[in-house]
Order: structure tokens, then sequence, then C-alpha cells
């Protein structure tokens, strides 16, 4: 069966709240409504950065990956990981999928101004400018709206709890459905 790689950090994998409430297993539930023939994998990992992202690249691409959710960066920031390198290692993640056919959805992260208002800037920036770059569509800051909302958020205030993992499944459909779409429409014609 052909899949949807959600590949990602602890916003991803469910930290806190298992991968059974995280957002790849709510997208799921969205792509079988829809009626489409694609199974949702959980390739998120606590912890991440985007380096270690890409480190695990290859093996979050296998088994006929057709979609790549790109949700990295949270601690890159928190990390202070130099955007010049965050660019690069999402570049690089984009560039290898689309190499394989897999088409792109980058969702956009934010980072905390702990390092200065330039680097939160320069932060937000590179996720415009590799979608500009690549084409590829860009999810709002899948944490908009969640954060400082103790409906949506875990105690911790740093990970979203079902509800707000519901949400951030709301966020990413519209532009998964889209893909979909258009891969059926052509399969089709």
């Amino acid at each position: 069966m052909p899949r949807i790689v959600c590949f990602g950090d602890s916003l991803t994998s469910g930290h806190g709240i298992g991968a059974a409430a995280a957002y790849p297993a709510i997208l799921q539930e969205s792509v079988r409504r829809a009626g489409f023939d694609y199974e949702v994998v959980n390739a998120g990992v606590s912890r991440a950065t985007s380096g270690d992202a890409l480190a695990r690249l290859d093996a979050a691409l296998h088994h006929d990956a057709r979609v790549l959710v790109i949700a990295l960066g949270a601690n890159d920031g928190l990390r202070g990981v130099p955007v010049v390198q965050l660019r690069a290692n999402l570049g690089r993640i984009i560039e290898t999928a689309q190499a394989r056919g897999v088409a792109v959805v980058l969702c956009g992260m934010e980072a905390l101004p702990i390092y200065g208002w330039d680097y939160t800037t320069a932060f937000h920036n590179v996720y415009v400018e590799l979608a500009a770059r690549y084409q590829v569509p860009l999810v709002p800051f899948i944490l908009m709206d969640l954060i400082g909302n103790p409906r949506m958020m875990q105690l911790d205030r740093a990970h979203p709890n079902a509800e707000g993992a519901r949400a951030i499944a709301g966020k990413i459909w519209p532009y998964v459905r889209a893909i979909l779409a258009e891969a059926s429409a052509k399969r089709s014609a």
C-alpha cells in the first residue's frame, strides 16, 4: 500500500499521548474517510533535530512512500542549531524525497526568542524560503493557536494533548488531501 510518511519529532511521535492519539493516526482516519487507499506512517522520534532526521531519511522513505510530511525544527530551535544548518538539513530532506518522486508537505516551525530576535526571524524565514525554492506546500506553524491553550496542550506546555493533536492533523490534512486528489486524478486520466 502506498504510504504517507509523517517525518518529525515528539510533536509527531505522540510524546505523552501515544502514537494512537498523535496527529499521524488522526490523518489516517481522514485519509480513509476520504476514500484514499494510503497507509499513514508515524516516523516521529522524540528529541530529534533536523540533522537526526536526515540520518534516518532513507529508512523513512522505504516501502512505497508517496508523500512526506516534514514536521521538524522544534528541537533545532530549542538547541540553537545554526539556521544555515537547519536550512541545509531540511533542503537535503526535501531534495532526497523529490528525487525519489515523493511529494512533500513542509510544516512551518518557529523558534522561541531565547537566542534573540534575529535568530527567531531567520528561523521562521527558512521554511518560507524552502517552500518557495522547492515549490512545496507550507503548512503554517502547526502549534499556532495551541501554545498557551491548556485545552490543547499537555501540562508540560510543549506538547499537544489528544485534542491538540487532532487540531494539528486538521491543519495538515488539507495539504495532504490536495496531493492525494491530484495523484488520483492523474491515475484516472
